[in-house]
């Protein structure tokens, strides 16, 4: 691999696609306007409404929902937090959830006061599915379900809606960032963030989406400490979404077709490139149609994919290792309860995934010569570490915990 040179040009990771400031000024004057600033003010009924209308315009299967709302609140992990405690996910619960994902799925389980029990993913799709979690029921008690809409690739509501029909399990899907991809089910319920990050940034922000028009209003109640005409008879919390992030999403709105072109072009062309590499990464299965969110691969070749990121890093090339380590492996979740398909406390699927995931550059803003550029460093630099690799066992052993 070429040694860096100071003219390289940096790529970084993420870089937010948000409106500018002229385009937000139009609903931030209506806020003058209104003196209304938080406490579910105009700007923010009207979000809400927006953001059903997109997942219902853009989502396969969302128009034929009878209902479907959105409930905007704070940020996206409160989003989960308070559909839990919607949904009658309480203090001694126990939470069904990937080992795989981003540690807040856990933190918001820990936060309602309930026990998350986590579970291995499907090696093809990288999620907890339908059919894993009904193994894991074989083997020990759950309450509810937490599965994941990974690297905004979404789950099929349909099958989790089953899932619920067949063992009474409530179900909502950690879809932080899915949104645009990801419906909800008739009694499958989505939690999305609109972290400046995500497929549509507000700068921070969350919402859930729901086909249940009562536990919307009861997540805005909790949202709102649960007041009800003057009173609290369920305490809730102060998680509400302010009228300036709605002006933000509103201006966002108006951008959504473009951004959604922009990152389906930039996903195309990583596509095409990598498509022609199928001895070293692999991609998520994914809906036919699906625009990604992120670009995680997986290696192919048992090296390290720290080590590759550091050689990329070194030519001015950003990338993350996705969900590593496993939430399994934080210190505060390493005595949580681990269950497997065959109700052992080993995740297979999930071990093996981890050490070998990269995300590689994604945003809006990268162009064909960008992209072309990340994929071909990473063709030359796996040949080169596949020849100095360490074997694969020890790798695995920095972040498993027996």
């Amino acid at each position: 691999m070429r040694a860096p040179t100071a003219s390289a040009e940096p790529i970084p990771l993420l870089v937010p696609d948000l409106p500018s400031a002229l385009e937000v000024l139009p609903f931030l004057q209506r806020i003058d306007a209104a003196r209304w600033y938080s406490n579910g003010g105009p700007l923010v009924r009207e979000l809400e409404a927006l953001l059903a209308r997109l997942t219902r315009l853009h989502v396969p299967g969302a128009e034929a929902l009878p209902h479907l709302e959105a409930a905007a609140v704070a940020n996206g992990t409160a989003s989960i937090e308070l559909a839990l405690q919607a949904m009658g996910v309480g203090r001694g619960a126990r939470v069904l959830l990937p080992s795989f994902t981003f540690p807040a799925t856990a933190t918001a389980v820990v936060a309602r006061g309930a026990t998350p029990v986590l579970a291995d993913i499907d090696a093809r799709r990288w999620t907890l599915t339908p059919e894993l979690a009904r193994e894991t029921l074989r083997h020990t008690r759950v309450d509810a379900v937490l599965p994941v809409a990974s690297f905004g690739m979404p789950v099929d509501v349909d099958a989790w809606d089953a899932f619920t029909a067949e063992t009474g399990l409530p179900v909502l899907v950690d879809a932080a960032a899915a949104f645009g991809a990801q419906r909800p089910g008739r009694t499958t319920h989505v939690s999305c963030s609109l972290h400046a990050t995500k497929p549509f940034g507000i700068g921070e922000g969350g919402v859930v989406l729901t086909a249940d028009g009562e536990l919307a209003a009861r997540v805005r109640r909790l949202a709102n400490f649960g007041f009800t005409d003057g009173l609290i008879a369920e305490s809730g919390g102060n998680a509400k979404l302010s009228e300036y992030h709605a002006a933000v999403g509103l201006a966002q709105g108006q951008r959504f077709e473009l951004m959604r072109a922009k990152r389906a072009h930039v996903a195309g062309r990583y596509l095409a490139v990598l498509a022609a590499m199928p001895d070293l990464v692999a991609l998520p299965l994914a809906p036919e149609g699906t625009i990604r969110s992120a670009m995680p691969v997986r290696l192919l070749t048992p090296i390290d994919a720290g080590a590759l990121g550091a050689r990329l890093a070194a030519v001015q090339v950003q990338t993350r290792r996705w969900y590593f380590p496993a939430v399994h492996a934080h210190p505060a979740f390493a005595t949580a309860e681990r269950v497997g398909a065959d109700g052992g406390p080993a995740l297979p699927a999930t071990e093996a995934l981890g050490p070998m995931l990269l995300g590689l550059p994604f945003h809006a803003f990268l162009g064909d010569a960008q992209v072309a550029r990340v994929c071909g460093l990473l063709r030359e630099a796996v040949p080169e570490l596949r020849a100095t690799r360490r074997p694969l066992r020890s790798m695995r052993a920095r972040w498993r915990v027996a």
